[in-house]
């Protein structure tokens, strides 16, 4: 089964936990903080694998969750870092976070890595937190939550040639015989349910990879037919090889369809129309089909090279792979375009997120939210009096209390933060 798009979520490990622990030594009667750091937690990486070629492990699993960091131990002993989880994932995998849609990633070549989503910072011991003032702090820190989000996974082919057309004009037939691939050819439209692909040698000892990708129709950038499922696919092609059935066996006009088809690939994606372009009329063997090919001719305007081939009897096969190996000899590769850009670091500004919000319950509650103040909520103790005055330091020089004072809360009002609930004190 060929699968390439799924969504699926993704969680970091968190980090460790901080210890609050003494040292204790014979002849040191006060011996001071001796609490280790937690261990960062693992993140989730994902990495190309040139031996798959489709998505169908995300079928099956679509959560993966990173390892949390290790806890701090006694003797200022720091917590084991946690190693990341590498998921292995075919070349061409795009990345998508689902709720930004912005591009976390874009992997084409093989053993290419990408850090999805990190793992948490481990908690600081209380060594740490040691000062003149407080030498023997009696806190520690919760290890930092690992990110989380879902994000949404898109396989594009990285093919040399893709092979576009309406169903049943021969895409199939021609991959079959010109390829070691045995798709799955029938006299009904949309056989082709999944791409597949081929590797093509020619005669004189040039290779490349062909794809079939199931036919398009009117109205496929919109989602008619089966064929906006795959125009994905054609983006990551050099070559654009458009198969016209030209002895008009279903009663359509050869040019009516070339014009479709490309416009098609035109509403889609603009950039397409840019790609070279050679033409496959198919089915030369038919009757009639010299006639329409004559008059194929006379209507087009564009300067894409007509090849008469029939995929049935092997009829012109030879010249139409010579044609195209010499057109790719003339065609940068993607995957080196691919890797200049990203030898580039680009940095983009980020506002930064307000470190909280304040509305109302219906029971007239005070709720606070945010990802600052609920990631300083979790990385408190709350079991130990130090970290939860600390805790307060922290939430007044943020300015929360002002903010609650000026939102009308009163003494003995309720606060809540998460799962939990305060009482405002004056």
């Amino acid at each position: 089964m060929f699968v390439d798009q799924v969504s699926v979520y993704v969680k970091a490990g968190d980090g460790g936990n901080g210890l609050v622990a003494y040292r204790r030594e014979k002849y040191v009667p006060k011996g001071g903080p001796a609490g280790g750091d937690g261990g960062n937690g693992g993140n989730i990486i994902f990495e190309v694998d040139e031996g798959l070629n489709t998505l169908m492990d995300f079928r099956y699993n679509r959560h993966f969750k990173g390892k949390r960091g290790e806890n701090g131990m006694s003797k200022t002993q720091h917590g084991k870092n946690s190693a990341p989880l590498v998921v292995p994932v075919p070349p061409g995998t795009t990345v998508i976070d689902e709720e930004t849609e912005e591009v976390i990633a874009d992997l084409t070549t093989h053993g290419q890595q990408a850090v999805i989503v990190k793992g948490g910072r481990g908690g600081r011991g209380n060594t740490r937190f040691a000062t003149p003032r407080n030498p023997a702090p009696d806190m520690a820190e919760n290890g930092e939550p690992g990110q989380e989000r879902n994000i949404k996974v898109e396989l594009k082919l990285i093919a040399d040639v893709g092979l576009v057309g309406f169903p049943s004009v021969g895409k199939s037939t021609l991959l079959s015989v010109v390829s070691a691939a045995k798709p799955k050819i029938a006299d009904y439209h949309f056989t082709t349910l999944a791409p597949n692909l081929g590797v093509v040698d020619t005669s004189d000892q040039r290779s490349f990879v062909m794809a079939d990708l199931p036919g398009l129709i009117e109205g496929a950038h919109e989602g008619i037919g089966l064929g906006h499922q795959f125009l994905r696919h054609v983006e990551r092609t050099r070559l654009i090889v458009h198969v016209i059935d030209m002895a008009s066996t279903e009663g359509r006009d050869p040019y009516d369809d070339y014009l479709k088809i490309n416009q098609e690939l035109r509403e889609y994606d603009s950039k397409l129309m840019e790609r070279p372009q050679i033409i496959a009329a198919n089915k030369m063997d038919m009757p009639g089909a010299e006639e329409n090919l004559e008059k194929f001719k006379e209507q087009l305007e564009d300067d894409f090279p007509v090849y008469n081939i029939s995929a049935l009897t092997k009829d012109g096969l030879r010249d139409i792979l010579f044609a195209i190996a010499d057109a790719l000899d003339a065609i940068p590769k993607n995957t080196e375009e691919l890797e200049e850009v990203e030898e580039k670091v680009v940095y983009r500004y980020q506002k930064e997120d307000d470190p909280f919000e304040i509305t109302r319950d219906s029971d007239g509650a005070f709720v606070l939210s945010g990802i600052k103040i609920e990631k300083l909520f979790k990385m408190t103790d709350f079991n130990r009096d130090e970290a939860v005055q600390r805790f307060s330091r922290q939430l007044r020089g943020m300015g929360v209390d002002e903010a609650l004072r000026k939102r009308g809360a009163k003494d003995g009002d309720t606060i809540r933060l998460l799962d939990y609930e305060f009482e405002f004190i004056e």
